[in-house]
């Protein structure tokens, strides 16, 4: 699974890094960035709520 970050959607509230620090950080202008480029196995679920939990729905997941 990869994780990409509509950036035009991205408000930077930094939610995801919360939830999800090992897929999501906050790139220097304060937006959100995947910095894997495979979603581990172990990650999966966090990187889920993630994505359901995004107020600007800016978190996309695809297999």
């Amino acid at each position: 699974m990869r994780a990409v970050i509509v950036k035009k959607e991205c408000i930077g509230c930094g939610l995801c890094t919360d939830i999800c620090p090992t897929v999501f950080k906050m790139s220097k202008k304060a937006y959100a960035e995947v910095y894997v480029d495979e979603v581990s196995q172990e990650d999966r679920n966090e990187a889920m709520e993630a994505k359901e939990n995004c107020p600007a729905s800016a978190i996309k997941l695809e297999d």
